[in-house]
């Protein structure tokens, strides 16, 4: 193998297969809803990396370029980082999904300006996007999820090692593909609270023509408040369904990205 010479003698080889076999696991941990966030320090991140990556050269026959200062070398680096964020990517959509849904119905409920800051992106979103990104995380994490995550990260150097083709045109597609899922997900997780919100609205409006003496802001906020709270407990069982489903569909997706 034509390595370049640091003096660390035998161990040297390995720490290069370590390098490259940590490529496509730290991005994959780094595209992560979970294991990317904010509030994680790096330290963490590189030392999850590392340690899979000794598991996977000791479990799974990872073939490492000979020469790791040619060309062909730094091409499979990319690929193998483009890898490891299509992973993580599928998984970051699914957790994007009840967010959008999260605003949705804040901004029926005129509760768009509550808003705090997100300890994950440390961005500003909506308290509802925030409870809805929490509750999937929970129950993502309930239902073992991360650890079949990891697993399929694992199992990718199997269904497909370093060196093999990839078609990046055809990924991409099954990434944007299950996109469209989450959306339409968004949808049906959004979908009864706004449509009571919308009921509450046009009834609001028929008082208001019947009675102009009326403060609309004084009687129509308050009841789309009260109305969003008792339609999104009712909701609770159908969400925690769309959650689960959603969690199971990320896995499923991330599987088929990285199958040749």
């Amino acid at each position: 193998m034509n390595l370049p010479d640091f003096g660390l003698g035998a161990i040297e080889a390995d720490l290069w297969a370590l390098v490259f076999v940590m490529v496509r696991v730290g991005a994959a941990v780094l595209a992560a809803p979970i294991f990317g966030a904010r509030m994680v320090p790096p330290q963490v991140r590189t030392v999850l990396a590392g340690a899979m990556a000794v598991f996977i050269l000791n479990w799974v026959p990872v073939q490492v370029p000979q020469d790791m200062l040619a060309l062909s070398t730094f091409v499979a680096l990319l690929v193998e980082a483009v890898i490891g964020f299509t992973l993580g990517m599928v998984l970051q959509v699914a957790f994007t999904a009840p967010m959008i849904a999260g605003e949705q119905i804040a901004g029926g409920m005129g509760m768009a300006m509550a808003t705090a800051v997100d300890p994950s992106s440390g961005a500003q979103s909506g308290v509802l996007g925030q409870m809805f990104s929490v509750v999937l995380t929970l129950l993502f994490l309930a239902v073992g999820g991360h650890l079949l995550w990891l697993r399929l990260v694992v199992e990718s150097y199997t269904l497909f090692p370093p060196g093999a083709d990839w078609d990046l045109g055809e990924r991409g597609w099954l990434v944007a593909s299950f996109f469209t899922q989450a959306l339409a997900t968004a949808v049906a997780i959004a979908l009864p609270v706004t449509l009571v919100l919308l009921l509450v609205q046009v009834v609001t409006g028929v008082i208001g023509r019947s009675a102009p003496s009326l403060n609309l802001f004084a009687l129509g906020l308050p009841a789309s408040v009260l109305a969003g709270l008792a339609a999104l407990i009712a909701s609770l069982p159908l969400l925690n369904e769309h959650f689960v489903s959603l969690s199971q569909m990320a896995i499923e997706q991330a599987g088929m990205a990285v199958r040749p």
